[in-house]
């Protein structure tokens, strides 16, 4: 890591190193937070992830090779376990105790691999994101794919909190012209910041259009949950007019959560793994395939705005952007973001996780 960037992320926090079907015995590199890792499925079935780097002459552990559950460095032979702890050296009996990688902090759950990128010793693992609806019957999980941003992760979690661009970025699938002038309501007073809208008696978008069935106008809503450091979920649904559902009972229409689970790279580079749930067509796989499709189209409309806006940042800027009343959900978390790194470096945490 660049000491340019060293405080760039918070660190005491999950984050998902990957969908569980992405890892198996072979050796994964991966890169969170700008820290080379080295993942890969143990004989149990859990997965381990190490530190990508031997400490003799620093070359990648996953140019190496997997002997059982260890791995051996491809230069010298130095082998490590699943804990990270150095189990062999070729030619000397004598381990030395500085002689080990970093074993990361891993909980699967949901299919998903989360990993604690912090002081091993705060890993909570019911801290990690869940929702009530993945142990539901009413409702059907559906992982779709890891969207590569050439973007900082801030911007692109910024974007999931902000339901006025759905009008402009996606007029022909999570959004139309109806929505245009409706004003956003921001809550910004508990640890998930939220940011929601109804639209009533309007138009479906292209999304429901598919899949509602509706015929006429309807009512419908989005509701932006952001949890920090960088996990979204977008609440949207329709229900027809004639229902005149209450915020409350959003259930009663046809209602899909979509999640957003962001892992920084490093500056200018994040991983936008992304799902969704939903409770209707529970057991249609062709919808979730059509739902896919319509999801790639709408998540590369965002990786457009969100690429061209990470290149203009990386030119000389005259004066600042301006903000606009839309903005109080983004800048209230920026300010948290900034308040978590900053308490991580006034307690010299970073400087404990890098080494």
């Amino acid at each position: 890591m660049s000491s340019n960037n060293q405080n760039a992320y918070v660190y005491n926090a999950w984050y998902v190193a990957g969908w569980s079907s992405e890892f198996n015995e072979e050796l994964t590199p991966l890169v969170i937070l700008e820290q080379a890792l080295v993942a890969y499925r143990c004989a149990d079935g859990s997965v381990a992830i190490l530190e990508d780097r031997c400490p003799h002459r620093l070359l990648p552990l996953s140019k190496g090779q997997r002997i059982d559950d260890n791995i051996r460095c491809g230069y010298h032979g130095m082998t490590f376990n699943e804990r990270g702890k150095c189990v062999r050296i070729p030619g000397q009996d004598n381990i030395p105790s500085s002689a080990y990688v970093r074993a990361y902090s891993i909980h699967e759950k949901n299919n998903i691999v989360f990993i604690w990128m912090g002081d091993p010793e705060k890993a909570d693992i019911h801290t990690i994101f869940d929702l009530p609806q993945f142990a539901s019957d009413d409702w059907h999980a559906h992982q779709g794919d890891a969207l590569h941003l050439q973007s900082h992760y801030l911007n692109v979690a910024e974007n999931l909190v902000d339901p006025a661009h759905v009008s402009f970025v996606h007029p022909t699938t999570l959004g139309n012209s109806a929505s245009e002038d409706v004003p956003v309501h921001v809550d910004v007073d508990s640890d998930v910041l939220v940011a929601w809208r109804w639209i009533r008696d309007a138009p479906p978008i292209g999304f429901f259009q598919k899949f509602g069935e509706f015929e006429g106008n309807v009512d419908r809503w989005h509701y932006y949950y952001l949890h920090m450091p960088c996990t979204a979920v977008i609440d949207f649904g329709s229900a027809s007019v004639d229902a005149k559902l209450e915020e409350s009972e959003r259930d009663k229409g046809v209602r899909i959560f979509a999640l957003h689970f962001l892992t920084p790279v490093n500056e200018h580079y994040t991983i936008d793994r992304w799902m969704h749930l939903r409770n209707a067509a529970l057991d249609d796989e062709q919808a979730s395939d059509q739902m896919d499709a319509m999801f790639r189209i709408a998540f590369n409309e965002d990786k457009e705005i969100l690429e061209a806006i990470d290149e203009a940042e990386k030119r000389p800027q005259l004066r600042k952007p301006i903000r606009l009343a839309i903005d109080k959900g983004p800048m209230v978390y920026r300010r948290r973001i900034a308040s978590l790194i900053e308490d991580e470096i006034s307690s010299e945490e970073p400087t404990t996780l890098v080494g």
